[in-house]
């Protein structure tokens, strides 16, 4: 048993201030989109009122996180404690005086987020470490001390650096970088890996930063940089590609590709897998993003003609919303339809947009993940990836069974 804690927090104030390419930078307020908890006759719910835009009074006392602890325990030891928060962990003022009094140094700590913006001093990971850490997955942007104090607002970077090492040679450490071209691509990216490489990271996960709303900017904040025209999915899996080539430490990007697992949608790469899927009977069309299109398809062509699938140009599946449906062209668009689960918009207004040509097409949604994040997967194995892909692809076939025509 793996317990969660969330100590919460608000992206920009309890995390050492925004950084430039953060994805919530200038977010005002915006009225909820809708989403599958959402009842029938009304959109907005706590869900898409609050927890899309990470909204949280502020970080959780100490008290309630150790009382939430000891309720998801029951007094049973936990194989493993994962400590997440919408704010920076490393800025959560009690965080070393939790992780001794939920682990006591017997129980693993993974520290899911920090940019180490929290730490000033160089030692901090010491105590950390002593107290059970052994995992962190640390937003290091890049190794350069200037480039972290210019776009990660990070006010002591050579001490967060410190840290860092530290972290790498006592832990499981997995890094990300948001590339942001002309800065920390190119040379910059790779002195980062190597650096990273020498200090003894387990992996690093190359991102795409998102600039417009086909990338995923939902909340009319974009551009956030102006006038940077970010990497492309492909571009930054050939920058993924070559760089894992390149160290012997894992390096993947998101949302594309993983070149250690094959993941997203590592089946359209291993078609053999394929046959562990149950056959389909029943007709419908999947609704995806343009991301997941391409790979998605070649997987269904190859499970016949009765499923096809289309495209709107969000990149990203869970960051659909309704005016994706509201444009997109439903000629190819059948009576029964399955998008992704996690949408953002209510389930009322995508039936009305899909059916503004005339045609009374059903709409359901389908799982909230046909397949492991590149971010996800650098954890994991070919073979836990391909057995959870099977696993929800099953799902869907299945679904497509009960509600196709």
């Amino acid at each position: 048993m793996v317990v969660t804690i969330d100590i919460g927090g608000r992206p920009g104030f309890d995390c050492g201030g925004f950084c430039s390419f953060c994805y919530f930078k200038g977010v005002k307020k915006v009225e909820p989109f809708g989403c599958k908890h959402c009842s029938l006759l009304m959109k907005g719910c706590d869900y898409c009122a609050r927890m899309v835009l990470e909204i949280e009074p502020g970080f959780k006392p100490f008290d309630q996180l150790v009382f939430e602890f000891a309720q998801k325990t029951s007094g049973t030891r936990p194989d493993g404690i994962t400590i997440k928060g919408n704010g920076d962990l490393s800025c959560y003022p009690d965080l070393l005086k939790l992780v001794r009094t939920i682990s006591g140094g017997e129980v693993p700590v993974f520290l899911e987020y920090t940019s180490g913006k929290g730490f000033s001093i160089g030692n901090e990971a010491d105590a950390l470490i002593e107290a059970g850490v052994g995992k962190v997955s640390f937003s290091v942007f890049s190794t350069n001390p200037e480039l972290r104090r210019k776009y990660v607002n990070d006010k002591h970077p050579e001490a967060v650096n410190a840290n860092l090492r530290t972290f790498c040679e006592n832990c499981d450490v997995y890094a990300m970088a948001v590339l942001v071209p002309g800065v920390n691509d190119g040379p910059e990216l790779e002195r980062t890996c190597r650096e990273l490489e020498d200090m003894g990271a387990k992996g690093l996960v190359l991102m795409t930063f998102a600039n417009t709303r086909e990338q995923g900017l939902i909340f009319g904040n974009g551009p956030i940089i102006p006038g940077i025209v970010p990497h492309t999915v492909e571009e930054i899996g050939r920058m993924a590609t070559e760089a894992n080539e390149m160290c012997s430490m894992k390096i993947v990007g998101t949302p594309l590709w993983d070149p250690n697992t094959g993941s997203p949608f590592a089946l359209a790469h291993h078609k053999e897998e394929l046959k562990k899927l149950p056959s389909i009977e029943k007709s419908a069309t999947l609704i995806t993003s343009s991301v997941a299109y391409p790979l998605l398809s070649s997987i269904f062509e190859e499970l016949g003609d009765n499923v096809n699938v289309v495209s709107v140009k969000k990149e990203i599946g869970n960051l659909i919303t309704l005016d994706d449906f509201a444009v997109l062209e439903t000629d190819e668009v059948k009576e029964r339809v399955i998008i992704p689960g996690s949408v953002l918009a209510h389930n009322r207004e995508i039936r009305r947009a899909l059916r503004r040509d005339g045609k009374n097409r059903l709409v359901f949604r389908g799982p909230d993940n046909l397949t492991v994040e590149p971010e996800r997967s650098i954890y994991l194995t070919t073979r836990q990836v391909l057995d959870r892909e099977i696993e929800a692809f099953t799902g869907l076939i299945e679904e497509i069974n009960d509600l196709g025509i």
